[in-house]
């Protein structure tokens, strides 16, 4: 119960709270540029994307830390979640620098990710270890792609997702080093098929 109690909470807080970073945001030393219509609203486009991601990512840890029996695991996984809170903050926060606004399908996006991490850990702790390196390596390159298109004046946005690729990079390398089991082939390509739709989605809605 207590469980999915603290999974309400995080649904609740995730969707309609603003959050709130323990960490100052990467962007906080670089001053707004003046960026032309076309630039600003890229960099507010693929800022809801990554911000989506980060809605995701509050849904996956958080279903994977009720689910699992072991204390240990669910202990790394509420710290990744943790962590991922101040993704979400800084996101948010460039969204609303940049004047746009989140995915209008959050909520689809947070049920679909919890339930992911419900199965994967059900299925068993090294799986759903291993569905934590894939999603975070799936991210890390999505957020370099990204760094490619980002206006270079841009700075401020650019360094909120080089700093979050970093730390997508050594979650997925704190997942393997728990004893996270590689998984099959067919599985990364079905994820990447549904990382697809959703970035291409949020892009515009």
């Amino acid at each position: 119960m207590d469980s999915l109690l603290c999974a309400a909470d995080t649904a609740l807080r995730t969707l309609f709270a603003k959050p709130h970073a323990m960490e100052a945001s990467p962007a906080a030393p670089f001053a707004e540029t003046a960026l032309d219509p076309a630039q600003k609203r890229l960099s507010g486009a693929l800022m809801r994307v990554n911000h989506v991601g980060e809605v995701c990512a509050q849904a996956l840890y958080t279903a994977q830390a009720a689910v699992t029996r072991d204390a240990q695991l669910r202990r790394h996984l509420l710290e990744a979640a943790r962590e991922e809170t101040d993704h979400l903050a800084w996101t948010q926060q460039r969204l609303d620098a940049l004047g746009a606004r989140p995915s209008l399908l959050n909520p689809l996006w947070f049920a679909g990710a919890f339930a992911l991490g419900v199965v994967a850990a059900k299925v068993s702790d090294r799986v759903s270890l291993g569905f934590v390196v894939e999603t975070e390596n799936q991210v890390a390159q999505h957020l370099q792609g990204h760094l490619a298109r980002l206006p270079a004046d841009d700075l401020a946005s650019r360094a909120v997702v080089s700093r979050m690729k970093d730390d997508e990079e050594r979650h997925a390398a704190s997942a393997r080093d728990a004893g996270a089991m590689a998984l099959p082939a067919p599985a990364r390509v079905m994820m990447k098929m549904a990382a697809k739709v959703m970035t291409t989605t949020a892009h515009y809605v």
